[in-house]
């Protein structure tokens, strides 16, 4: 504990001898800033419940959606306007929304932020409604800011008097920008201790031991030593505005980050086949050819003969055609890399789903030294 008060004291007294002091790097650096955040400075998710009024009879159908009635009540009766507890009024111009907003990290009370309208009911479209008044919730039940305002809806809907409809992109979506007005601070650990730790954004030990070693190389050694494969922790001062210009610097320094770890990502929905740069294949002979099968229907009119009691009818026929394209094998060697992987697939003209198959191949065969992941 000694020591590292020690080394605060000499941070806080000696750090503008280190401003404007960087590491250098080599053209494949990267800055600490887009490798790692500091802790605790975070986003915050903000949530609540509202209603958009001035629908231009695209609203909410209330005999379906009985809550966006009873929030309409509500909201009269804190006006003092009471209905009768029979009334079933149509309120076609009203829709029941969720709002939702990210409270960026030191947002003061004050500032705009925003936000995201969401309808929960059948309205068929938000264009030119206004957002009411609606508290924004975090997650521990707190308001933490205000929104209001009106909307821009990006999509449009229209419909016929026979039910045809035509729809573009999303209209029971819109945002407000700057429509929420922050009315608490969101807390943070930012400053109240000795140290800040820095999380690097992917987990490689590699990296965050020379995150380490770079800090400690310009600000001087024992500052910073990593704790796992994601997080550096840092000495640091304890002064607010000492500590801002500390990690202004940190997140300058610039290192050569880790390699990643050898994959093959395959997106099974569009075919999307990406290889890393680390990808090897062992010694294998591949072999693969494709299958096309094709069906034809056609009608044929049969006519009677005439003078006959024969009727015309429509006869179907069906053509059948197996075509096996010639496939060629190729061998991998020994190390091979991703250029090499690349160019065999591409003579034998293999399409992507073909790739897919032989890459999924040499991994049952364990000759693909890289991690298979499908999205």
């Amino acid at each position: 504990m000694n020591r590292n008060l020690s080394i605060i004291r000499q941070l806080t007294a000696t750090f503008a001898l280190f401003c404007g002091l960087f590491m250098t790097g080599q053209a494949s650096a990267e800055r600490i800033k887009d490798l790692a955040s500091v802790a605790g400075v975070r986003n915050n998710q903000l949530i609540g419940y509202g209603l958009v009024v001035g629908l231009d009879g695209t609203g909410d159908q209330t005999s379906q959606t009985p809550f966006t009635l009873q929030s309409m009540m509500n909201l009269l009766a804190q006006y003092g306007i009471t209905l009768p507890p029979n009334a079933n009024p149509q309120l076609k111009n009203v829709a029941a929304v969720s709002v939702h907003a990210v409270l960026p990290p030191f947002a003061k009370p004050g500032q705009a932020i925003d936000v995201t309208v969401s309808s929960l009911g059948n309205a068929k479209s938000l264009r030119g409604g206004s957002l009411l008044m609606t508290p924004l919730k975090g997650a521990n039940g707190a308001i933490y800011a205000i929104a209001q305002g009106n909307l821009i809806v990006g999509g449009l809907g229209v419909q016929g008097a026979d039910g045809s409809r035509i729809t573009v992109n999303v209209p029971s979506v819109g945002r407000i920008p700057d429509g929420a007005t922050v009315e608490r601070e969101a807390p943070t650990s930012f400053g109240d201790e000795d140290s800040l730790v820095l999380n690097l954004h992917r987990q490689d030990f590699t990296t965050a031991k020379r995150v380490a070693d770079a800090i400690n190389a310009t600000i001087g050694a024992g500052v910073a030593f990593p704790l796992d494969a994601s997080s550096v922790q840092v000495l640091a001062p304890r002064s607010a505005a000492q500590r801002v210009a500390f990690v202004s610097e940190l997140e300058n320094l610039t290192l050569e980050p880790g390699t990643a770890s050898a994959r093959v990502i395959v997106n099974s929905r569009t075919g999307t086949v990406v290889i890393g740069s680390h990808v090897r294949v062992t010694p294998a002979a591949v072999s693969h050819g494709s299958l096309t099968v094709t069906i034809a229907e056609h009608t044929a009119v049969s006519q009677p003969e005439p003078l006959s009691r024969g009727v015309t009818t429509v006869v179907p026929q069906s053509q059948v055609s197996v075509d096996q394209a010639s496939s060629r094998m190729f061998m991998f060697d020994p190390g091979t890399s991703l250029d090499e992987i690349v160019r065999a697939v591409n003579e034998v003209g293999a399409a992507p789903g073909d790739l897919v198959a032989i890459l999924e191949a040499l991994r049952e065969a364990g000759a693909l030294r890289a991690e298979l992941i499908v999205i």
